[in-house]
């Protein structure tokens, strides 16, 4: 645990590193977070810290405020908009450990595994309610509007993969479409607030939107790429959640469409069997297939149609780092 722990804090410095353009607005937004995420009651205070513990790259955070440096510059509005982010995707995570029944994230417990998951429904509420009173202090509506539709698909998303869940006849137009949903919409969200309040031209906003999908469909391929294939030592988190829910993913749609009939059975057996060790013998079929291969190539895909957009804004150190984003999501190992 010691390594991974180290190998862990050596990707943190990394992502540091990378934000380096925006490190004072993301400080800022840090310390607003941690000031928001409290409670005076000392049960509800525990709760809410520790999922601010949870959190891990700040990603949609710093799509807001690489956005806003990208097409102008960051103002008090994009601190307390980059502290609702986080606060909505924390939201999200939380909820999305008791709907996988995970034990862990960050290498820590999940707040369903530590208190159970009556405390996690309601922390994730506590989150969302109070990333909206936080964005509805700005002067405009504009962005509890944004966020509000945006969070209404990434749960629509949501809905939509639980009642995919065992229907491996599910085709890959369909996958992108859910993962374009509950995943892309909040980093094209993240990208369009933060090219709005820096003034951006609507051209360049609009691109910062396409850059922000692209970039949260990549992400999300790899993703599900790690948690069929990924170290869980490494990333910290609970593996294999995908399998034992019957998700179906790029990497198993691919898998089904090139095998043949006899195959296909063999492998739908694996996948709806409940014994665990049956679903974890699909890595093999897995590892000889174009799979893995294919779904990462789609990952790529995603990840230089981001890069596309993202060129098409004027040069600076942000954009840089926004390009250097399209590459990172595809390449992580966490």
């Amino acid at each position: 645990m010691n390594q991974a722990i180290q190998q862990q804090d050596a990707l943190a410095r990394h992502w540091k590193r990378l934000y380096a353009p925006i490190a004072t607005e993301l400080a800022a937004a840090e310390t607003l977070l941690r000031a928001e995420l409290s409670s005076d009651d000392p049960f509800v205070d525990q709760l809410v810290k520790h999922a601010y513990r949870l959190g891990g790259k700040r990603l949609r955070p710093a799509l807001l405020l690489l956005s806003a440096k990208a097409t102008g510059a960051t103002t008090r509005d994009h601190i307390v908009l980059a502290a609702v982010v986080e606060m909505i995707h924390t939201a999200t995570l939380v909820h999305d450990d008791v709907l996988d029944e995970a034990s862990l994230r960050r290498h820590r417990e999940t707040i369903n595994a530590r208190n159970d998951n009556e405390a996690s429904v309601l922390v994730g509420d506590f989150l969302f309610t109070h990333a909206f009173f936080l964005a509805s202090s700005l002067e405009t509506t504009f962005a509890c509007q944004t966020i509000g539709q945006a969070t209404n698909t990434v749960c629509a998303g949501e809905l939509r993969q639980i009642n995919s869940r065992g229907n491996f006849a599910l085709s890959e137009t369909e996958y992108l479409a859910i993962i374009d949903a509950k995943t892309a919409e909040l980093c094209a969200c993240c990208c369009r607030l933060g090219a709005h309040y820096a003034g951006a031209a609507p051209q360049e906003e609009e691109a910062l939107v396409r850059f922000g999908r692209n970039l949260g469909i990549a992400f999300q391929i790899a993703d599900d790429m790690l948690d069929l294939v990924g170290d869980e030592s490494l990333m910290g988190k609970s593996l294999g959640t995908d399998l034992e829910k019957q998700k179906p993913t790029l990497p198993l749609i691919r898998l089904l469409s090139e095998s043949s009939a006899a195959e296909r059975g063999e492998i739908l057996e694996l996948l709806t069997s409940k014994n665990r060790a049956d679903a974890q013998q699909v890595s093999v079929w897995l590892e000889r297939s174009d799979a893995l291969r294919y779904a990462r190539d789609k990952a790529r895909h995603y990840a230089e149609l981001a890069t596309e957009e993202a060129g098409r804004l004027p040069a600076s150190a942000a954009r840089d780092v926004l390009l250097s984003l399209s590459e990172l999501v595809v390449s992580r190992q966490d």
